[in-house]
């Protein structure tokens, strides 16, 4: 049976394009969606009046006090924005708000319902257990998304559009320049609005949070200044000069900059934003619920996925369309829900006992650099198994030049998929020689492959399975150093600690020519990770990926030189001690590279064979930069190149 609307559907529009009703409210008992504009509350009150008039027209009487409160128990909000509609669980109550999933999905596609709410771990926990953290409703991730989400939060009650609505716990907010502006509208509808925002500031919903707020008032004004006054009755020259000074009061109230609606204004906007998402000072995101660092704040974008049910794997319906080859964005995406399908059938064949798996993809990349040719997904794998208080975490990466990128160059599918496993193995070399050079790398990677279908330039493999590498890490429970907030390095001890380990990273980095084809050097831009104590001070950093290792292997390290003054440089106004600062860095780079050297000479033989089974090959494969390195480092004097880099410190 098709659920029961009451009102308008639950997408429906005005002329001008804007929703009808943002709010609605949904009945489990008797499958009925209420989207009569008001509140939630007038909409329970609607629905309970029918029900009793339902009773009656039958001959039977109205519900009593423990029925009606049993209907209402089984009810659950949703909040409705362009494309989307929101379900506000009951944290106690998750199953409620599945049924009421299940419900809405008969009327809206899975793929457009999200849940709010998730700060609540009950919520949170709930949610990421069925496999689908992938409909946690996402915060915005850029000034523009934010400005948005503002413009479309504006609600009206019974009338005109006057609110911010906060949809995590719908409190409707009133600015000090919106309720400036009823002293343009005609007295009828003035008289209307007042009472409404008399009454709203005065009542509490049902998850105890004020209907109606006013936005930045502080203590000096409030529900109190409203509650003296009869806004309907009240003679027309009384009801001007009380709506006057109400006006002036919320002014005053008010700090002037923020007096003005301004999306454009950073602090309004920042403050409009915070309190719509119910947090008066730091944001939070779905990845930092799920314990990831800072940097990953924003973005992820997670993926359909599916739940483990007494040990069977239910894939997320969402991922049973079927692609069209002629809708391109469509099938992008449902491409991309396949590839999600093919990682979880790989954990699960490793993997016996598993609770539940969410995938997330990030969407752009945690590096400054721009980005290099070649593939770069990378994806975050959250793995839950019994037992475990928290899930396991993996970072994902696909080959860079993998069977597909090889199809799109014009190359054979017995060639890419030869040029592909040759690539793979010169990854995992790359990788051996980097560890031997010292660089702390993360303990463990294994590769796999993904089957997915070819879908690009090379037109006649369209729709051919392929099966494209990646490689596997466990996440690295730490902050990228380019990403430390400036407050830690008014903290002596923490800088100096820092920029020893920091000089010490700069070592293998340097050594292995880690650049972007066009020389530019890469380091300290997103790869390389600090772990911290439980004192909150450095102990390492791991550079989380090699990228751009062994490519430059033919200028001499001295020409490099400059690029590794940034990091102290770029620092510098954050720092209390800048020159103990850049001591520490040359002083971790020196005793490093030192050792490094040392450790070389004493093993010469080791290191000169390690590629032994390769023959150099001088228009530069492995083995040959390999030797290359290693005859540039050991011809270098690390004491002068710390004094080259010190030559370029902006320091006075």
């Amino acid at each position: 049976m098709t659920p029961r609307i009451i009102g308008e559907s639950l997408s429906a529009t005005s002329p001008d394009g804007k929703l009808k009703s943002k709010i609605a409210t949904v009945f489990i008992n008797s499958r009925t969606i209420v989207t009569l504009p008001g509140i939630h509350a007038t909409q329970r009150a609607t629905y309970l009046q029918l029900l009793n008039d339902q009773r009656l027209a039958v001959g039977q009487p109205a519900l009593t006090e423990a029925e009606e409160v049993a209907e209402l128990d089984n009810s659950v909000d949703l909040v409705m924005e362009e494309g989307t509609v929101l379900i506000r669980p009951d944290p106690s109550r998750m199953d409620l708000a599945f049924l009421a999933d299940e419900i809405v999905q008969e009327l809206v596609p899975k793929e457009q319902i999200k849940f709010l709410r998730v700060r609540d771990e009950r919520v949170r926990n709930a949610i990421r257990g069925r496999g689908e953290s992938w409909r946690i409703n996402p915060l915005p991730r850029s000034p523009s998304d934010m400005q948005r989400m503002i413009l479309d939060s504006r609600i009206g009650i019974g009338g005109r559009e006057i609110y911010y609505f906060n949809r995590e716990f719908g409190t409707r907010f009133l600015t000090c320049q919106e309720f400036a502006g009823l002293g343009a509208v005609e007295e009828a509808e003035r008289r209307q609005l007042l009472a409404e925002i008399k009454d709203g500031a005065a009542q509490y919903n049902r998850l105890c949070h004020p209907e109606i707020a006013f936005f930045m008032v502080g203590q000096g004004f409030g529900t109190a200044d409203f509650a003296p006054y009869d806004f309907i009755g009240m003679p027309a020259d009384q009801l001007q000069a009380v709506f006057e000074a109400l006006r002036q009061q919320f002014q005053d109230a008010v700090p002037a900059e923020l007096r003005r609606d301004d999306v454009n204004q950073i602090e309004w906007r920042n403050r409009m934003y915070a309190a719509l998402i119910g947090f008066k000072e730091d944001t939070v995101s779905e990845e930092s619920l799920l314990g990831l660092g800072s940097e990953f704040y924003m973005q992820v974008e997670w993926l359909p996925g599916g739940r483990i049910e007494e040990g069977e794997l239910i894939f997320d319906s969402v991922m049973d369309q079927p692609v069209v080859p002629s809708d391109e964005e469509q099938r992008a995406k449902l491409l991309l829900y396949e590839k999600a399908r093919a990682f979880i059938i790989n954990y699960l064949r490793e993997y016996s006992d598993v609770e539940y798996i969410n995938i997330g993809r990030l969407v752009s990349s945690l590096s400054l650099r721009q980005p290099l040719q070649g593939r770069r997904g990378v994806f975050l794998i959250e793995i839950k198994q019994p037992g475990m208080l928290q899930p396991l975490l993996k970072i994902i990466r696909m080959q860079k030049w993998g069977v597909a990128e090889h199809l799109d160059d014009g190359k054979s599918l017995l060639d890419a998929m030869l040029f592909s496993e040759e690539y793979t193995d010169y990854i995992l070399n790359r990788r051996l020689a980097c560890r031997q050079l010292g660089m702390n790398l993360p303990a463990h990677t294994t590769t796999h492959k993904l089957g997915e279908r070819y879908y690009g330039r090379s037109t006649g493999y369209h729709g051919l399975t392929i099966y494209s590498p990646y490689f596997e890490r466990d996440f690295i429970g730490g902050v990228a150093t380019d990403k430390i907030v400036a407050s830690k390095f008014a903290n002596e001890s923490y800088a100096v600690t820092f920029a020893r380990l920091l000089g010490q990273t700069a070592v293998s980095n340097w050594i292995v020519g880690r650049c972007q084809l066009n020389g530019q050097v890469i380091f300290d831009d997103g790869d390389e990770v600090v772990v911290e104590n439980r004192a909150g001070m450095p102990v390492e950093i791991i550079v989380a990926d090699h990228t751009g290792t062994f490519t430059d292997y033919r200028r001499s390290l001295a020409e490099t030189a400059p690029a590794y003054a940034s990091p102290v440089n770029k620092r510098l106004p954050m720092l209390t001690q800048p020159a103990a600062f850049a001591q520490a860095y040359l002083d971790g780079f020196t005793e490093r590279f030192d050792r490094i050297q040392r450790e070389y000479r004493r093993r010469k033989r080791a290191f000169d064979n390690l590629f032994k089974h390769q023959t150099p090959i001088e228009a530069g494969n492995l083995s040959y930069r390999w030797l290359r390195v290693l005859e540039r480092m050991n011809q270098a004097n690390p004491v002068e190149l710390a004094e080259l880099v010190r030559k370029q410190f902006a320091i006075q």
